[in-house]
């Protein structure tokens, strides 16, 4: 069964500002970013409970080829990301939302 996937208004903002960033880089980079995590949300819709629980109920799938995670909650009837996030980040700015 797949769920419907929803973003709050601060991953969203994270999913933005990554792919400006890769923009800048280079524009196919930034087409390739989000084709990548298209793919991520993909599977989290399709089988959310193969991605690993690692805060407080929240899991966190891996974006390919790119340095990000994206990290969501699994409720009844949808699947709640809560960020979009690189590895190198501070943690503790997606774990307080």
């Amino acid at each position: 069964m797949t769920l419907p996937v929803v973003w709050i208004p601060e991953a969203n903002e994270d999913l933005l500002d990554a792919r400006a960033w890769y923009d800048n880089i280079r524009p196919q980079l930034g087409e390739h970013f989000a084709l990548a995590v298209e793919a991520t949300v993909r599977a989290i819709s399709e089988h959310p409970l193969q991605f690993p629980v690692v805060y407080r109920g929240r899991r966190r799938a891996g974006v390919h080829r790119f340095p990000y995670g994206i990290f969501f909650e699994v409720q009844e009837h949808r699947i709640v990301v809560i960020a979009c996030f690189h590895g190198r980040r501070n943690p503790r700015r997606w774990q307080l939302r």
